[in-house]
């Protein structure tokens, strides 16, 4: 249980990736206050929290209304995580989760916290599909629980970052924010890949013990 907990967690932490959006966070934010940051962080966070947690309880339904199986699922969820962490391992911003579209958009609004922050920077189709084909591999209530618990829990630690980067850790080196991105990249990298050896391997593709 405390292996599934700390590896869902770290799933879903990675393809939030809040270091890699603090720089993003702060340019979107950079004429607002201390205070109006907070709050756009927790709107954010919230919306984002939201997002992944509806499409996790809804997944079996879209799945049967456009008659999707899991395996295939799994493995366009993987491929979609492989593309993700090769940016992430390239330290450059992807773009599944924001376009340069949406982020000139982004410097025009007052409010960012719902989109682009939350929506597609936080939440984009990486995480969405994360959260899905996650929710989907718990074999009973209790993974299930543990599950949103974790989720809550990445959600928690990404308003933690950026409510502290608002106050002062935007002057963290680049350097570390890279190397960081980087260790979460090979991370997802690494999950997309089980994903597809998931998806195989209830096919009866492959078999192992």
């Amino acid at each position: 249980m405390v292996h599934y907990a700390f590896l869902t967690f770290g799933s879903l932490f990675a393809i939030i990736d809040p270091f890699a959006a603090v720089p993003a966070f702060l340019a979107l934010t950079a004429r607002d206050t201390v205070e109006q940051k907070r709050r756009m962080a927790k709107t954010a966070c919230f919306v984002c929290w939201l997002v992944m947690t509806v499409f996790a309880t809804l997944g079996p339904i879209i799945f049967e209304f456009l008659g999707i199986t899991l395996p295939a699922f799994q493995i366009a969820g993987g491929l979609v995580l492989l593309l993700s962490s090769l940016d992430m391992l390239r330290a450059k911003r992807s773009s599944l989760k924001e376009t340069q579209e949406e982020m000139q958009e982004g410097l025009s609004k007052e409010d960012i916290a719902i989109t682009p922050l939350a929506v597609p920077m936080l939440s984009g189709p990486g995480a969405i599909t994360t959260a899905i084909v996650l929710a989907s591999q718990t074999p009973n209530l209790a993974h299930r629980a543990i599950f949103y618990a974790a989720l809550a829990a990445a959600a928690f630690a990404t308003y933690i970052i950026l409510t502290v980067s608002a106050t002062g850790a935007h002057k963290l080196s680049g350097t570390v924010l890279n190397i960081i991105t980087r260790l979460m990249g090979l991370l997802l990298a690494a999950v997309g890949v089980q994903f597809i050896l998931n998806a195989f391997k209830s096919m009866g593709v492959l078999s192992w013990g």
